[in-house]
């Protein structure tokens, strides 16, 4: 998982274009993976996942009020979705739901959105246990990256990720991210200020596409 500074840090004005929006399909060994906006009805399927992945996936998340259990369980959810819809119609993040075969698989969110002369964002992710490992998270970027400098309209993304966290660096290496330097004490993570590499990505990098860089390297096909 690519972490970002938690959910009040978002900032930005106005709308944008390109959410809501459906991306994909695009075809990887685990399956068909896409992306779509999150919706009410998701809680039940993603507090599942996220109360059975809970040594999976806490070890990497900022550090956060209240249990695993109380912000994870059905009743977090409808918060959260109204708090994440409310961020993409406002024009300050672009949210996502990662699906393999029409099944939740993680998250992905494009935030804190700036316009004017910078036009950036940063991204982040999680996907499922079960998910990990199978180019899942290559394919969400890949579609998320391609989505930004395209209808987006964004020039620049970033992301931030525990030294330790190697699967998740490939992911963003794969997906033409390049390492810009060290954030030291960056997050809060499980308990302790934890330095996070940084890493950036730029339109001029990925003249062809991440999508198409996927499938020519035959990480990926469309349907």
């Amino acid at each position: 998982m690519a972490h970002p500074p938690d959910a009040d840090a978002f900032q930005g004005f106005g709308r944008h274009p390109g959410w809501p929006a459906k991306l994909g399909p695009l075809l990887t060994g685990a399956g068909a993976v896409a992306l779509r906006p999150p919706k009410l009805r998701d809680g039940a399927a993603w507090s599942r996942t996220r109360l059975r992945d809970r040594v999976y996936l806490q070890k990497w998340e900022p550090t956060s009020i209240g249990s695993w259990q109380e912000r994870n369980s059905t009743m977090a959810w409808p918060a959260q979705w109204s708090a994440l819809r409310s961020l993409g119609r406002r024009g300050l993040a672009l949210p996502f739901t990662i699906t393999v075969e029409g099944e939740l698989a993680g998250q992905l969110t494009v935030g804190n959105i700036v316009r004017g002369a910078l036009r950036s964002g940063w991204i982040g992710y999680w996907v499922t246990e079960r998910r990990a490992g199978g180019g899942v998270a290559t394919a969400a970027v890949a579609l998320a990256v391609d989505h930004c400098f395209g209808p987006v309209g964004l020039h620049r993304l970033e992301a931030t990720v525990r030294p330790e966290n190697r699967p998740s660096l490939r992911v963003l290496e794969k997906s033409g991210f390049r390492r810009e330097g060290m954030f030291e004490r960056y997050l809060d993570v499980a308990g302790d200020w934890r330095d996070h590499y940084v890493y950036g990505l730029t339109v001029e990098e990925v003249p062809e596409g991440a999508v198409e860089a996927l499938v020519r390297e035959g990480r990926a096909r469309r349907p």
